[in-house]
């Protein structure tokens, strides 16, 4: 059975630092570039990729620049991912107009989860004046609404 938890925090990282392929014209990959001085967050994510995919290889490519890319190839992740306007061939996400699906955002666990991941990606919590801040940046103005909505609530 689906773990929805798991996924929703997956399409959280993936809508941050992940890209969709389909190189061999069979199955999609989905890949997730992290930097190597996160070791906890890259076993986290490899760890989280097999739960879902317990039938499939999850490979880590270390690359030059110090980073190391996760990927996974399944045709699950059309499916996984078709519900945030995200599929293979049609652009960059911003271009796709990505967005997070009403499941996750009427879910209270997955929308935690969700947010987890945008913000292990492209957000930041800090102190500021003895504050704590949440800093969460994207280009995709979709994107940026579903995440303060989901805040919000």
């Amino acid at each position: 059975m689906l773990n929805k938890k798991i996924l929703s925090y997956i399409i959280g990282v993936a809508i941050g630092d992940g890209n969709l392929s389909n190189p061999n014209g069979r199955a999609i990959r989905l890949r997730i570039t992290c930097d190597c001085k996160y070791q906890r967050n890259i076993r986290k994510i490899t760890s989280l990729i097999k739960k879902l995919l317990p039938k499939n290889k999850v490979s880590l490519v270390k690359r030059t620049d110090n980073c190391i890319d996760i990927s996974s190839y399944s045709n699950k992740w059309d499916n996984w991912l078709k519900c945030l306007n995200w599929r293979v061939g049609f652009g960059p996400k911003i271009k796709q107009n990505i967005s997070i699906p009403p499941w996750i955002k009427n879910n209270k666990k997955c929308s935690i989860e969700c947010l987890r991941g945008l913000f292990e990606t492209d957000g930041s919590i800090y102190l500021d004046r003895k504050y704590k801040m949440a800093n969460f940046t994207t280009a995709i103005f979709r994107l940026a609404k579903d995440v303060f909505s989901i805040i919000k609530k």
